[in-house]
Order: C-alpha cells, then structure tokens, then sequence
C-alpha cells in the first residue's frame, strides 16, 4: 500500500491522511485525452468545412425554390454568334486586382498576394470536389452557369456592358475558386448534364445556379429545372 501512495505522488496524501490511505478503492486510470492526428496524416473531413469557398448571396433553399418557380421555361437557344470575348472577363477592380485575382483572395485560406496582387501563397479548398490546392494555377474561376449557358439562355440579347457585368460579378454567388479540371470536365452544361462530385455540395450549387439565373432573368429547359428542383430536395 505505501507503493501505491508513492506512485500516486502528492494526489494520494490526503486519501492517506483522511481516509486511511484507502486508495486502492478508487480508479486511478489516467483520464483519456484527445490526441491529434499525426503531423502529415490525413485530416479530418467534415461536410462543409469553413475554409472552402463561399460566394456571398447565396440563398437559402425555401428562397431558391421560389425563385426557381419564378423562373421562364424555355427551350435552350442556338450557339450561333457566340464567342467568349463577347463577356469580357477578369475585368481590373479594386485594388489593382482584377476580376479573378479578387477571387482569388476571397475564396483562399491565408493568402497573400504581390504587389500586382497575384497571389504568392494560400490555400483553396474545392467545394465541388474538395480538392485542396497551395498553388492559384490548380485553381480555376468557375462561372457558375457558364458564359455558353447564358448565352443559349438569354445573353445573346444583351449588350457587352451586361454581358461584362455578368461575367465579373462579384456580388452574387456567380463566381467560385475550383479544382481546375474539375471546372474544365463541367464546360458549358447545365445541371440536368452535370454536378459536383459531392452530393452534400448539390443543395448549395443549385441554390447558386437559380440566384443566377433569377437575377439575370435568364431562361431555364425543362431539364434544368428537373435537376435543379431535384438537387434543392437535398437541403
């Protein structure tokens, strides 16, 4: 008994003292603590972690399904006219940064940028397919319905200047820092034709594509609206 008091150290003598050195009584087990992963093992994953990319306005579902209602069916329009250049893109901004630098910042982890404002270091995680990238040229600037869509859907009626606003909007959840070839494999489809890899981000990318498309007053095809109606049950 006078080993265990000793092994218990100065926790163990005033059990000695007020109880008869009764020690043996109680659970001396160590308490459990929470030990953290391994420096370079893998980290741990939750359903939205904080630091992917968030474009603000994006709506809640009950909101993006009204918004979707309000939206006009229409069979998707021709290709014919369209080039790119005509939704001039990246346009300069704010402090010296253009269109996807200011992406860029906004949507990486801890990133610092040179004095022309490209980014020098950061970290953008993916929410399409939650890829995680340090270098910006792994990193694509999603529209998220493509310049192509908006034009089979209502933007070859518009002027450049709107098309421009469009393609650089910074104010709606239009634009989004993504893995790069995951952007590229997308292209110009619609939901009906495409989604992110991770089924948990759905609910998110349609709310974004109908906030979109509502502010734009674009058109939507019967299957888009299928998909999207769809994806918006999954919230």
């Amino acid at each position: 008994m006078h080993f265990r008091c000793l092994l218990a150290g100065v926790l163990c003598l005033p059990v000695v003292v007020l109880a008869g050195c009764t020690v043996a009584a109680q659970d001396t087990s160590p308490p459990q603590v929470a030990v953290p992963p391994e420096a370079g093992g893998p980290p741990s994953q939750t359903d939205s972690p904080p630091s992917d990319a968030s474009p603000p306005g994006i709506p809640d579902a009950s909101t993006a399904k009204s918004w979707l209602a309000e939206l006009t069916v229409a069979p998707e329009g021709s290709m014919d006219g369209y080039d790119r250049e005509k939704f001039p893109h990246w346009s300069e901004g704010a402090e010296n940064c253009d269109t996807r630098e200011a992406v860029l910042k906004r949507d990486g982890e801890n990133v610092q940028t040179g004095s022309d404002c490209y980014p020098t270091s950061g970290t953008w995680n993916s929410p399409y397919d939650g890829g995680s990238w340090t270098k910006p040229s792994d990193v694509d600037i999603d529209h998220v319905v493509p310049l192509a869509a908006a034009w089979r859907s209502g933007a070859a009626q518009w002027t450049q200047q709107q098309r421009e606003a469009f393609a650089n909007d910074l104010e709606s959840p239009q634009l989004i820092a993504v893995t790069d070839n995951i952007n590229q494999e997308k292209g110009d489809q619609t939901p009906d034709q495409w989604m992110p890899s991770k089924t948990d981000y759905h609910c998110t990318y349609a709310s974004m594509w109908v906030a979109s498309k509502h502010k734009y007053k674009l058109t939507i095809t019967d299957a888009e609206k299928g998909a999207l109606n769809t994806a918006l049950g999954t919230c």
